[in-house]
């Protein structure tokens, strides 16, 4: 049985080592992780694994509880991971990254307004960032607390996860997802680009208006028209 998830470790790995490569991670910083609904189990990072020692042999493979199935013990991210995709059905991939300038805005604890045409094209909306945890939501399950509070900064906010695949946790970093593993990982390298030009054009000494929302829906929905609804086939390497 454990053949059957050999082809998704290996796609897990790959995207693992899509971080460092992005200039998204660095270390053994973030994970990325993919689901086989049919089969139940996600594949994710190992925890404390560095990303250029991965070998698909050591991925782990987690039913959708948390149990490990096979291969190295799990991220501490996974149940942040499994919140998300209980939450969001149509995502098929995630990634949790440390990139610098959405990790600037994720310190601060501010949204990253819609500001311009990439971002209009990636994200139909801003980026939101969570509210802080509580204490008690530390100490109660730190993890799956940082997925439920990203899930509740889209809903709060009426964004949908088709539609925006980004979230930053304050005090922490970004979480990306999508589609696929790699599609998530697409959206993590706009995601950092938008955070750098929304932090820059923030700083000028007056008020920057928002894209209008005329050009937010051209921009969005002429190159999402004949997408799937978790994004098209992305051009990472």
């Amino acid at each position: 049985m454990s053949n059957n998830y050999e082809q998704l470790k290996e796609r897990v790995c790959k995207a693992n080592k899509l971080l460092p490569r992005n200039n998204l991670s660095l270390f053994s910083w973030g994970s990325v992780s993919a689901i086989d609904r049919e089969q139940g189990v996600m594949v994710i990072k190992p925890t404390g694994a560095s990303f250029d020692k991965l070998t698909a042999k050591v991925m782990s493979v987690v039913d959708l509880s948390g149990k490990l199935i096979e291969g190295s013990p799990p991220s501490i991210d996974t149940p942040a991971h499994l919140e998300l995709y209980r939450s969001f059905p149509l995502v098929g991939g995630i990634a949790h990254t440390h990139s610098k300038w959405a990790t600037i805005m994720a310190q601060i604890g501010l949204d990253i307004p819609v500001l311009g045409a990439v971002h209009a094209e990636y994200f139909y909306g801003d980026i939101p960032c969570t509210k802080q945890l509580t204490n008690e939501q530390i100490h109660k399950d730190y993890s799956r607390e940082t997925g439920l509070q990203i899930v509740r900064a889209l809903y709060e906010k009426k964004l949908t996860p088709e539609r925006v695949g980004a979230c930053l946790v304050a005090s922490h970093g970004p979480f990306t997802w999508g589609a696929t593993e790699l599609v998530a990982i697409q959206n993590a390298i706009v995601l950092e680009e938008v955070a750098m030009a929304a932090w820059h054009t923030m700083q000028v000494p007056f008020k920057v208006g928002r894209i209008p929302q005329t050009m937010l829906d051209e921009h969005f929905f002429t190159r999402n028209s004949k997408q799937t609804p978790m994004g098209e086939v992305p051009e990472v390497v």
